[in-house]
């Protein structure tokens, strides 16, 4: 699964603020993950939040040279 630091992920799951968005931090064996309810960070193993991940929301830069 192809997820970048930047993305936002749409979780099954809700955080237990309520929101179920995080902002990914950092990305390889495991994600930094934070909630944009609360802004507390988490660290997530990739295997337990892939299967979690509903969708991953991604702002296209666009590089006007």
């Amino acid at each position: 699964m192809d997820v970048r630091v930047g993305d936002v992920l749409v979780m099954k799951k809700n955080h237990p603020c309520g929101a179920n968005e995080f902002e990914v931090l950092r990305s390889g064996m495991d994600f930094r993950l934070r909630c944009r309810g609360c802004a507390r960070e988490v660290m997530v193993p990739r295997s337990k939040a892939e299967k979690n991940i509903r969708r991953i929301l991604r702002e296209e830069r666009q590089d006007d040279a």
